[in-house]
């Protein structure tokens, strides 16, 4: 009892009495039924504005329409393959598993489980995580419409006209899937990005004869639904969930309020939604340029909403607050800080659930550049990181102002990350304390890249709902280049996305000497077994010289327990690199050799390799070297 006491406590500490007293209430308005009524069940269909009328709007689009694009064509055949898979039903979830769905898929069954999803049910009856049911995402994915920006460009390239098949993919879903019912009305961010991406369908097709008075009907009163829904539950994105959600949900009200402003409420949903964006922008945003979700590639769907946001605000005669602005700039440093510049990959740095919004190019998912590349060029600045047809799309433009960025050492202290750029290498490490909810139990991670090569990697996420005992280990600090004690993670892990006892950071310095980098960072963890625990980490990197030294001390902790260093390297390179470690008296510690897991890709695993040292002292030094 008295364990759980603490428990709540220290989460009511972390995350304050107004997430903990709004959870409590809308859970009890949610399990007494009480909830529906905001939400009405497959509401009798009304028209809110004809097809004709909708076209005579003033408001501006990244472009008119198919006809007057002018994009340079290239009929790749990656595209067409792309393409082809999905008019077979086949469907690339997460960026990374080509799935069988079928031609005539139901839009509730999961592909992972084969479990259905009951469609007459109230959304606030489907539960978001359920063993039989497996992982929901899988049945978000396609249900989101992302898949549209690949026929809508295969459209483009080779000269064929897919209008039909769009249309009818959409009037498919919306006829499946009644309002306010089943999985696919579960939650606000998926329901807001099928808003957007119905859009870019609508205005690039907007003269095609496949655009119907009818078509239109279903879709303009699908779309207010959508809206009216998200708005109706946005508290529960902007104090419970408080993420890239609370962030996509305000944008798409905005944008509903300019590109369907005869919808009842729309007005409001402008004014609030433009209002509500730049107050999550400042708060998840930090001063310097690092996002509360501590995930990159979360805070990539942060930049491609800032580029449709900024974009569209202006092309529609407004604009945002200089807030957003300044903090769109920095998240543009910090993630191109992170970049290798041999591929555009980042680390596989916390939570990673294969979100790209807005695919408008041909690159691997890990690469940043194109993402990056027009979210520089809206801020009129150019990264300097080669074509990028996003930028087309977005009918934005290079300026010639470019960032060069220099070898040499960054500090992000707000996010608690450093970072030392050399010709050959990147050296990334986290170490910082927590004012938001962190996801992964990864603090003094070290991240190594060699020539555009992962050499130390993050083990990312592999899927939000598996196994427990798969779980925790992609979530907690094992999967990462890091400490623990015993077989213990930094923090108490609770229910899903819970963490209880964050670590404090105490201490983060980088710093560059004459002939190396020293990086000295100490963070109070552990704090579940004893309140005074402290882990002290020193990293020296060698200038010129792909060679790291590294000093792991824990201090206060049990005597009883071991001090467990982990490194995890990919198969590929185990033979490049070299990995040796003494205890405190200089003698030489014996690796134990495991087989790790990464997950490159949402979805997806490979084994890595698993070297830990182990000390009852709590003390040894570490040189990493990598053979050039």
């Amino acid at each position: 009892m008295a364990g759980t006491i603490n428990k709540i406590i220290n989460l009511a500490g972390n995350m304050g009495w107004r997430y903990i007293s709004f959870r409590l209430r809308y859970e009890l308005l949610r399990r007494s039924g009480l909830l529906k009524s905001k939400f009405p069940k497959a509401p009798p269909f009304k028209q809110y504005i004809t097809l004709a009328d909708w076209k005579k709007q003033n408001a501006v689009f990244f472009f008119k329409d198919r006809e007057s694009l002018a994009i340079e064509k290239d009929p790749q055949p990656e595209l067409k393959t792309t393409y082809n898979n999905i008019r077979q039903g086949k469907l690339l979830l997460f960026n990374s598993v080509l799935t069988e769905l079928g031609k005539d898929y139901d839009w509730v069954t999961n592909p992972d489980s084969d479990f259905k999803y009951d469609i007459k049910k109230h959304w606030t009856e489907i539960p978001d995580y359920s063993k039989e049911a497996g992982d929901i995402k899988f049945v978000w994915e396609k249900s989101r419409f992302s898949y549209l920006y690949d026929i809508i460009r295969y459209d483009h390239h080779f000269g064929e006209d897919c209008a039909e098949f769009v249309f009818s993919e959409i009037m498919s879903w919306i006829k499946s899937n009644p309002v306010n019912c089943g999985p696919n009305y579960r939650c606000s961010q998926e329901m807001s990005l099928r808003v957007l991406n119905w859009t870019f369908a609508l205005h690039y097709y907007r003269n095609s004869t496949f655009l119907t008075e009818e078509v239109f009907n279903q879709v303009q009163y699908a779309i207010y639904w959508h809206m009216h829904h998200v708005y109706k539950n946005i508290d529960f994105s902007r104090i419970a969930v408080r993420n890239n959600h609370a962030i996509t949900e305000t944008l798409a009200l905005y944008l509903a309020g300019i590109f369907y402003p005869t919808l009842p409420g729309a007005e409001t949903w402008k004014t609030e939604g433009k209002k509500w964006f730049e107050e999550e922008i400042a708060y998840q945003v930090y001063d310097d340029g690092t996002f509360l979700q501590f995930s990159m590639n979360y805070h990539r769907i942060v930049v491609q909403l800032l580029t449709w946001g900024i974009t569209l605000s202006e092309k529609n005669g407004e604009k945002f607050t200089a807030t957003v602005y300044k903090h769109a700039a920095s998240s543009l440093m910090f993630l191109r800080t992170c970049m290798a510049d041999e591929n555009g990959w980042l680390p596989n740095y916390g939570a990673n659930d294969g979100a790209l919004f807005f695919k408008l190019n041909n690159a691997h998912f890990r690469d940043y550049r194109p993402q990056l590349q027009a979210f520089a060029a809206v801020l009129k600045i150019d990264i300097h990181v080669g074509p990028c047809e996003d930028m087309a799309w977005y009918g934005i433009q290079k300026e010639p102002d470019i960032i060069q960025i220099k070898h040499d050492t960054y500090s992000f202290p707000k996010g608690g990350y450093y970072i030392i750029r050399e010709r050959d290498t990147i050296t990334f490490i986290k170490c910082g304390g927590y004012k938001d909810r962190p996801s992964h139990a990864d603090n003094l991670h070290l991240d190594v890249w060699h020539k555009g090569e992962n050499i130390l990697l993050d083990a990312g996420s592999y899927k939000y709902n598996t196994d427990e005992q798969t779980m925790r280990y992609f979530n907690g600090t094992h999967a990462h280049n890091t400490v623990m004690l015993n077989s213990k993670d930094q923090m108490l892990k609770g229910g899903r996305f819970i963490w209880y006892y964050w670590p404090k950071c105490i201490e983060a310095r980088l710093e560059e000497r004459d002939s190396d980098f020293m990086f000295t960072g100490t963070i109070n963890a552990f704090r579940y077994i004893g309140r005074k625990i402290h882990h002290r980490r020193v990293i020296v990197k060698q200038k010129g010289r792909p060679v790291w030294e590294i000093r792991d001390e824990v201090i206060g902790a049990p005597k009883s327990m071991l001090l467990k260093q982990i490194w995890h390297l990919p198969l590929v390179l185990k033979n490049k690199v070299t990995i040796t470690a003494k205890d405190a008296q200089g003698n030489e510690l014996q690796p134990e050799v495991h087989d790790g897991w990464n997950s490159p890709l949402y979805g997806q695993k490979e084994k890595t390799k698993e070297i830990v040292f182990s000390d009852k002292q709590k003390k040894v030094e570490t040189v990493i070297k990598v053979d050039a």
